[in-house]
């Protein structure tokens, strides 16, 4: 399988700000002050007060990213303090034993962008997960897979709820697991103009992800755009493995979209330290596979979805956990 080489700083569809350890002293010395350790809706207050605290260089990236059209649709901050790490666990909700530092910068970025909410379906509505592979889900399109390539996608592509913004940060990285990456500005200028055209209109839908009770035999959802706003930069709502066409010019667009993605696509294997943030409005993902040990060594990532306002998701909300019903 081919794949394009890792980012770089001038790639076109991220960007990139390094961080060295004194740019974090403000915040890191803030996580430390807190009197006593601090979960739930808690961590995610004194997350919002430390915003401020970010390096200056990563809150004016924040900044460009969440306001300007023409912004990257991935950003990848290196150098982010992690804390202690421990042996990877086996499944995402055991107990770790682990600080909350990685969790407590993580939360102030997502704060800088928007509101951090949970699913809960996935991990029971923790607002940051820990991704990891497991036995189970080697051969799964979930996050906790990893003998499969994770196709591209949009996070809850399905979802009414949908997160504006995606964040992965590491912690344990593998040179072999790539996160995938394609810019809706990306693959514009390679689809036809007919395909563009098609794309734009109410003719696809998408079945709900196993994770929230889907099933390949589930009906899929209402008519949706592929492709949505300013012609000139649109958003984007992709997945390769739930989506499908209402007819044969829906499905051919489908597929020629996926086929310039694929080749248009950047690969990014994140190292401990790295936080890439996506726009999930703008920005597909995936990622390759990678051999699994199951030995505590295995790669592992925090994630965290952040949505621009917590009303629009008020009637299927308690706290910040969305809980949409998606009954079969």
């Amino acid at each position: 399988m081919s794949l394009a080489p890792v980012l770089r700083p001038t790639s076109g569809a991220v960007s990139v700000v390094a961080t060295r350890g004194p740019d974090w002293e403000p915040a890191v010395g803030y996580f430390a002050s807190l009197d006593r350790p601090v979960l739930g809706d808690e961590l995610v207050d004194a997350a919002a007060r430390a915003r401020e605290l970010l390096p200056a260089g990563v809150r004016a990236a924040l900044g460009v990213m969440a306001e300007e059209a023409e912004a990257s649709g991935a950003l990848l901050v290196r150098g982010v303090p992690i804390g202690d790490v421990p042996t990877t666990p086996d499944q995402p909700t055991d107990p770790t034993g682990k600080d909350l530092l990685s969790e407590f910068i993580l939360l102030a970025v997502a704060r800088s962008l928007g509101e951090p909410v949970g699913y809960l379906p996935e991990h029971g509505g923790a607002i940051v997960q820990n991704l990891l592979p497991t036995r189970e889900g080697a051969h799964r399109q979930t996050s906790t897979s990893s003998a499969v390539e994770l196709e591209f996608h949009t996070e809850t592509a399905f979802h009414p709820h949908r997160p504006r913004h995606l964040l992965l940060s590491c912690l344990r990285g593998d040179p072999a697991a790539a996160t995938l990456l394609c810019d809706v500005g990306d693959v514009l200028d390679d689809l036809d103009p007919d395909t563009r055209r098609v794309l734009g209109e109410p003719r696809f839908r998408t079945r709900v992800d196993e994770s929230f009770g889907g099933a390949p035999d589930s009906a899929p959802g209402a008519p949706m755009h592929v492709l949505s706003g300013d012609p000139a930069r649109p958003t984007l709502i992709f997945d390769a493995d739930l989506m499908s066409g209402d007819d044969d010019e829906a499905v051919a667009a489908l597929a020629e979209l996926g086929a310039v993605a694929r080749r248009r696509r950047q690969g990014l294997v994140l190292e401990p330290g790295d936080l890439l943030v996506v726009d999930n409005h703008r920005c597909i993902h995936g990622r390759t596979p990678f051999a699994a040990r199951h030995d505590g060594s295995d790669r592992w990532l925090q994630r965290s979805f952040v949505v621009d306002e917590l009303a629009p998701s008020a009637p299927d909300r308690v706290g910040r956990i969305i809980a949409t019903d998606f009954g079969r």
